[in-house]
């Protein structure tokens, strides 16, 4: 490095300076020692500082002169900021699914939606966007409260008659309701009219293991160990209504749930009940609740049965599901049988279990809203 003996004597009024920017002080310090023959290392030592930024101060100098070396380099500054409307573009875009702008994905990507807002910004007018990072496009879309990478499910109310069906519904759960309170209060001895909430769950499926299972041993193995192959036997359905006065449970094992099995469910039931008693069931529009077969086995039973209907798509309002949803966790779940035959027996063992403590469902969901006036 050559200095003039103008620019020597300002680096040495730099260096002394207690007022001028701590940067110039220091970078002119640098310059000097570098002039007294130290080496770059212990420069940096001397003005506590790395070796890198001896380096750069030097080479500033070396290449653009005294005042680049002591001054920073012009920034570009903050990036430009995204106007509204080409974060209206942004999320229009996301609301799009990929196939309909030519792509063969489903949903978007950030990977994909980031690519396509790139290569299409400077067409739509708005260039500013040629350099969007993923992690901006998070935020925006994170920001207007967007997931377009994910899917939600939801059920469309295709029972133009879906609120009044569901009203009927509740209004016997609230009739039931009312008799379980006066058998309780002992202002009722007898009901003339039974109901329970009935339902098929077809598909159980009995499979069997290809290897011996391992027993969990104390301080070696904590859970029950499994061949994860298994071989496959068949299905079964369950036939069941559970009564919502007792809780217990009525039920049919069959290998199918056709109009067959539906009768000879009902018949089990006018089996159980005394023969004054109307026996009602909230059940869905199955094919096998209306067909000719199951309207003809009620022609031979008049007045003993009386059907409620929940809506189409309306199966959660159905009590035997809370039941179906606790035998899959607590009893189906994992379960391995050898044969359709040991998977009918244990299903018929889960409910003798469930009918010897039996639990009256209750529902809640909207009762308050229901009047018998």
């Amino acid at each position: 490095m050559c200095f003039t003996p103008e620019d020597l004597q300002r680096l040495i009024r730099l260096r002394r300076s207690r007022s001028e920017e701590r940067r110039k002080v220091l970078r002119a310090s640098i310059l000097l020692d570098s002039l007294e023959g130290l080496s770059d290392q212990a420069v940096a030592d001397k003005n506590g500082v790395n070796r890198n930024t001896v380096v750069l101060c030097i080479s500033k100098c070396l290449q653009f002169g005294l005042e680049a070396a002591l001054n920073d380099f012009q920034r570009p500054g903050k990036p430009a900021q995204l106007t509204d409307d080409a974060k209206a573009w942004v999320l229009q875009l996301a609301c799009q699914k990929p196939k309909d702008l030519g792509y063969s994905y489903e949903l978007w990507t950030y990977q994909l939606l980031t690519q396509h807002i790139r290569q299409q910004c400077v067409s739509a007018g708005y260039p500013s966007l040629q350099k969007l990072s993923r992690s901006k496009l998070h935020h925006l879309l994170k920001t207007a409260a967007l997931r377009p990478h994910k899917v939600r499910y939801y059920v469309e109310k295709r029972d133009p008659n879906f609120e009044p069906k569901m009203a009927n519904v509740l209004h016997v759960y609230k009739e039931v309701e009312i008799s379980n309170e006066g058998l309780i209060q002992g202002r009722l001895q007898e009901l003339p009219m039974v109901t329970l909430s009935y339902d098929e769950k077809p598909g159980i499926q009995a499979l069997a293991n290809v290897s011996p299972e391992k027993p969990p041993v104390p301080d070696q193995q904590a859970s029950l160990l499994r061949d994860y192959e298994y071989v496959r036997h068949g299905t079964l359905s369950l036939l069941a209504g559970i009564d919502l006065h007792t809780g217990q449970v009525t039920a049919l094992v069959s290998d199918t749930h056709n109009s067959k099995d539906f009768i000879e469910f009902l018949t089990k039931l006018d089996q159980a009940y005394p023969p004054h008693q109307i026996i009602r069931l909230v059940l869905d529009n199955h094919s096998a609740h209306l067909s000719k077969e199951t309207k003809s086995y009620l022609g031979t039973k008049p007045q003993r049965f009386q059907f409620v209907f929940t809506p189409t798509h309306g199966s959660w309002l159905n009590l035997i599901e809370v039941f179906f949803s606790k035998l899959t966790r607590s009893m189906l779940r994992e379960l391995r049988v050898a044969s359709k035959s040991e998977l009918a027996d244990r299903l018929r063992q889960y409910i003798r279990e469930l009918n010897a403590a039996p639990v009256v469902f209750r529902w809640k969901y909207k009762m308050d809203e229901i009047s018998l006036v």
